[in-house]
């Protein structure tokens, strides 16, 4: 909790410098507000057309547009901020002519709020990116100044100058002069005409263009200036310029698309023309009518003459065995049994019944008669001319069937000759077809696309729109007043908090007690408070007095030396009081002073003075021999000693006393001195060393060390 509390006692003690600190900064602040140029910023969203939306025409040719990007929205943002579209835009906006008010810290631009119009009726590279200055001296009169020659030109308004090849003409904003009560028009302006590259670099610096999301067609437009009407302006204008060069690109495109499918339909037609024709020779010369079903009506007669054959064949085959059968047993007829499979019309059965009828009665006969009777002869004769008869007519058949099988084989031939080189007639037929349905497709599809995109070029529809306007910002983004003020307490507060905790931690004081034991293996004798009534004083040293005699510091016969590191002056508060609080105990005190400080001080007390630099050339067993020799008659002896960064006698008189009391202040004397005296007291075997804290507890408020560094510096200044 101490340790807390030590830590934050700089922060209590420089309170009054945090506060004076954050005051300067708040003032500071609103300076910086009254002279920084404010900043406003307006924001247009335009929604990406979807290729999916509207119409179908709308979408006609979107497989030909050049500008179709995977990454379709990135794209956009790109087009949006490309030199090419914003120097469109900024063709449509007086953004290129910047009129200023001139102040002592800063100037104004005024834009729509210009009290004179200046417009450059010729212009020269010259005269871009210069600041020309007017100094307005009545309603009509005025000064122009040419930054170029550093010329002065007296001017009227309404009436043009001439300068570097250039003539420019200012005249009076009349309306908004008349519009506002009260303008002040008498006063000193500035004008500066942009060339396209800087009022191309300003925008750019000032623009950004994002997307809302990356899975969403919605881009964002955000524009700053330091004129409000301006960031509105822009931001709408190059929404409507993007969305109208986007118009022209389709329409050019569209364009482009029909006089493209118009020159591919005129060359599909004459190939399609072509094929046609082809097509026709190749049909008219191998006679083709349809390849398909001539080849199938072919095949189905072929099938069928050959079934006929085959039957033609099968009764000539039995035909010619019957007539053999029937030629080897001519003589023997009757023996015979031929077969009459293939004789088998009503004629031919008639006969064999015939014969078989004969043959019966002639038997029948031949058991009356005998072979040469009349009537038996008539029966043989009716017999052979039968069988004459039916022989004749089987040569005649198989005649026939020969004949007739002669000619279905002919039919059979001629029919199979028209398929001799049919594959290559249906594969040269197949691909003029083939061809000719290629030309035939392509032409159809060309005349879709032609009305497709004569309808697109005619459409008047696009899907791009402004769903969010940008509007005349009211209040600037930056600053804001508020965080500005803030800001600026905070950090002159923590400014003077750091400030005064480096000094504190690099000058690094005693301070307290705690310092001391903590940097040290020497006790603390006593603690001087900051004492300001003598009777305090004389008080408090009694107490000491007391204290240290309780401690066994002041014993009789001792010799107490009272020393300082920087200054004798440090000490010679505590050596002036000790000797009176000794005296008042009515002890015989023998006071011997090293640096002469002393002397006259305290009345009816042996006093030897040492500064005299004589004695520089003692030794140290000169200075102890005579210094207990004459302390040998008192009851205490006090050593006022010189500092210790004098060190020409101090750690001698140290060496010498039985007692050594240094004295540390804890507003002056830095740390490392406790260091210090500990390595001193180890190098220079110093007897019974003890430190004297003066000034503790004692924590003024950092004004009042700054009011006694003033006087001190008035009081050194003044002896100089």
């Amino acid at each position: 909790m101490n340790e807390n509390i030590r830590l934050l006692r700089p922060l209590f003690k420089g309170l009054p410098i945090i506060l004076l600190v954050m005051f300067l900064a708040l003032l500071l602040a609103e300076k910086y507000l009254e002279y920084v140029t404010p900043m406003y910023q307006s924001t247009a969203k335009l929604k990406l057309a979807d290729n999916q939306e509207g119409v179908p025409s709308a979408n006609t040719v979107k497989n030909l547009d050049a500008f179709t990007s995977t990454n379709r929205i990135a794209t956009e943002i790109e087009v949006l901020k490309s030199s090419n579209l914003l120097e469109k835009a900024l063709k449509e906006l007086p953004f290129n002519t910047e009129i200023y008010r001139k102040g002592k810290f800063k100037s104004v631009e005024l834009f729509y709020n210009s009290p004179i119009i200046v417009k450059a009726l010729s212009k020269s590279n010259k005269i871009y990116d210069r600041r020309f200055s007017v100094n307005v001296l009545s309603g009509t009169a005025f000064i122009f100044h040419n930054p170029i020659n550093n010329q002065d030109i007296d001017g009227v308004f309404g009436k043009p100058i001439t300068i570097n090849e250039a003539t420019f003409l200012i005249s009076l904003n009349t309306t908004f002069i008349n519009s506002k009560k009260e303008i002040k028009i008498i006063d000193s302006y500035e004008f500066e005409f942009l060339s396209i590259q800087k009022l191309m670099d300003k925008i750019n610096e000032n623009l950004d263009v994002s997307s809302v999301d990356i899975d969403v067609p919605v881009v964002r437009i955000n524009f700053k200036s330091n004129v409000p009407e301006k960031t509105a302006l822009f931001v709408n204008k190059l929404a409507e310029t993007y969305i109208k060069d986007y118009l022209e690109t389709r329409y050019r495109i569209a364009n482009v698309t029909v006089d493209f499918i118009k020159q591919e339909i005129n060359k599909s037609r004459y190939k399609l023309r072509t094929s046609e024709n082809n097509l026709q020779n190749f049909r008219d010369r191998k006679n083709i009518i349809n390849v398909k079903q001539e080849s199938e009506t072919d095949l189905r007669r072929i099938a069928q003459l050959k079934i006929q054959q085959t039957n033609v064949r099968m009764s000539l085959e039995a035909i010619k065995n019957l007539n053999k059968y029937i030629a080897s047993g001519k003589k023997n007829y009757f023996d015979l049994a031929p077969n009459f499979e293939a004789f088998t019309d009503l004629l031919s059965t008639e006969l064999v019944k015939k014969i078989k009828a004969l043959q019966a009665d002639k038997k029948d006969l031949l058991l009356v008669y005998t072979p040469e009777n009349e009537k038996v002869k008539v029966i043989d004769e009716k017999l052979k001319d039968i069988i004459d008869y039916q022989i004749e007519s089987i040569k005649n058949s198989e005649r026939d069937l020969q004949i007739k099988y002669d000619a279905l084989s002919r039919d059979i031939n001629q029919l199979e000759s028209v398929f001799v080189g049919f594959p290559e007639k249906e594969k040269n037929l197949e691909i003029l077809n083939r061809e000719f349905n290629l030309y035939e497709n392509a032409y159809n599809i060309l005349n879709q696309k032609r009305i497709e995109a004569e309808i697109a070029k005619s459409a008047k529809i696009i899907f791009h729109k402004i769903i969010t306007p940008g509007k005349v910002p009211k209040k600037p983004f930056f600053p804001i007043r508020s965080v500005i003020i803030i800001v600026s307490i905070l950090l002159g507060m923590f400014g003077s908090i750091f400030v005064i905790y480096l000094i504190y931690f690099t000058q690094a004081k005693v301070n307290d007690v705690y310092t001391i034991e903590k940097n040290s293996s020497i006790p603390v004798a006593i603690t001087t408070p900051y004492l300001l009534s003598k009777e305090e004083i004389r008080i408090n040293f009694l107490k000491d007095i007391v204290q240290m005699e309780l401690k066994g510091i002041i014993q009789n016969k001792s010799i107490l030396t009272i020393s300082s590191y920087d200054d004798a002056k440090d000490h010679l508060f505590h050596a002036e009081n000790f000797v009176r609080a000794l005296q008042e105990q009515g002890r015989n005190i023998l006071i011997i002073d090293a640096t002469g400080q002393l002397k006259n001080v305290v009345a009816n007390i042996d006093y030897l003075d040492y500064s005299d630099l004589k004695f520089l050339s003692y030794t140290k067993t000169a200075f102890e021999n005579e210094i207990r020799e004459k302390a040998k008659n008192y009851d205490f002896c006090i050593i006022n000693n010189q500092s210790i960064k004098e060190d020409r006698l101090a750690l001698l008189f140290m060496s010498l006393a039985t007692e050594n009391l240094f004295v540390l202040d804890s507003k002056k004397t830095a740390q490392k001195i406790i260091l210090k005296m500990e390595l001193l007291k180890e190098e220079y075997i110093l007897q019974s060393l003890w430190f004297i804290l003066n000034k503790a507890n004692y924590h003024p408020s950092i004004m009042v060390d700054l009011k006694k560094r003033w006087a001190k510096y008035k009081n050194n200044t003044l002896l100089l």
